[in-house]
């Protein structure tokens, strides 16, 4: 017997059921439109998220992976990881910094040549997301910086384990 999926049960749900893979699927959205943009200009290896850490390389010069991750708001891991990436495509080195476990990260010749195309991508991306923002009741920029805010002060950890609790 086959199994149905019900699709609409899941996209219809209200409030905070799966907020998370709502949230995904959003970026999904976003990012679809940037990778596109790089598709049409020939950029291969170039992703959505490698643009802020080259922003923060181009107008800061090499800097440590924890000044990035500091410039664009996300951990130090996850700029640790982007970085790993933007290394594999040829976009950045890594070098040893003071501290043995410092790493100084720099663009490459090949990401300086991208930096026209990249600026483009920018400069149309704030456009159409002020675009996108003026169709919506709430500037989803404010949502955004409003929820880290909230989760900084109490995370989602917390949350979840105080409900667990008052649930049992």
């Amino acid at each position: 017997m086959q199994q149905r999926c019900y699709i609409s049960a899941v996209t219809s749900l209200p409030g905070t059921e799966l907020l998370g893979t709502r949230l995904r699927h959003l970026l999904d959205l976003l990012d679809e439109g940037v990778s596109a943009f790089y598709a049409d200009r020939d950029v291969p290896g170039m992703r959505p998220r490698f643009n802020p850490v080259i922003r923060v390389l181009v107008a800061d010069g090499p800097c440590a992976i924890s000044d990035i991750a500091q410039a664009i708001g996300v951990t130090h891991s996850a700029a640790s990881q982007t970085v790993a990436q933007m290394a594999k495509e040829g976009l950045l080195v890594r070098e040893p910094g003071e501290d043995a476990r410092q790493r100084i990260v720099r663009l490459t010749p090949k990401a300086e040549q991208l930096l026209p195309v990249l600026d483009a991508e920018w400069a149309a991306t704030n456009a159409a997301a002020s675009e996108f923002e003026a169709e919506l009741s709430v500037p989803l920029s404010r949502v955004i910086d409003e929820a880290i805010i909230a989760l900084r002060r109490r995370s989602m950890p917390d949350r979840i384990a105080d409900a667990a609790r008052e649930n049992s």
